[in-house]
């Protein structure tokens, strides 16, 4: 365990920015999800809701969970009006100790960063994803080094080969596990260059 992500960090973090997020929806709901029927999704450690938003507006009933008050207050408030074809419940919980009433059809999460070690957190949301459902992983690649607010200390990169070995190949068939690189705008409007590990996996 490690206190580094808790919750005063993530208020913190929040609370330092001002306005709504300048960065889209990320890439990946595009190319992993758009063939999937909508249905029930959990988007774990939604902080801003681009992506729960996303979600919501293809036709998704999202459960979207963050451990910091003033990002599910600020996400709440900036996205409940594009939600139109689906709809999103914010909720205010830590990921380490919540769990959802039943499995869901997706579980997504994008750079969520706990206070458990990533890869134990990606296998427990993992549990959450029901049978023939999906997961759909987002993270910073172990050898993303790109400095200042995207630079990330050891314990919250993510490791191909790590998180394809949480997933048991008797219950999981991995459909994506790739490393792709983008160029963002940061707050700042300086371009960063950003190398995430992605992976979906469908649920046998």
């Amino acid at each position: 365990m490690t206190d580094e992500f808790d919750k005063n960090y993530w208020e913190a973090r929040w609370a330092s920015t001002h306005g709504p997020s300048s960065l889209p929806p990320h890439p990946a709901l595009n190319t992993e999800l758009t063939d999937l029927r909508p249905g029930t999704v959990i988007d774990a450690g939604s902080g801003e809701g681009a992506e729960a938003a996303w979600l919501a507006v293809h036709g998704w009933a999202v459960t979207a969970v963050d451990i910091s008050p003033h990002a599910v207050t600020r996400a709440s408030a900036s996205t409940t009006s594009n939600a139109e074809g689906g709809s999103v419940t914010w909720v205010e919980a830590d990921l380490t100790e919540w769990e959802p009433d039943q499995q869901v059809d997706l579980v997504t999460t994008f750079y969520a960063h706990p206070t458990m070690p990533q890869h134990a957190f990606y296998q427990r949301i993992s549990e959450w994803v029901a049978p023939r459902g999906t997961l759909l992983i987002v993270g910073h690649h172990h050898d993303d080094r790109s400095g200042g607010s995207h630079g990330h200390p050891e314990n919250a990169l993510a490791r191909i080969e790590q998180v394809r070995d949480l997933l048991d190949p008797s219950d999981w068939v991995v459909h994506t596990a790739e490393i792709r690189e983008r160029i963002v705008a940061s707050r700042g409007d300086a371009l960063v260059t950003l190398r995430d590990v992605i992976i979906q996996a469908r649920r046998t």
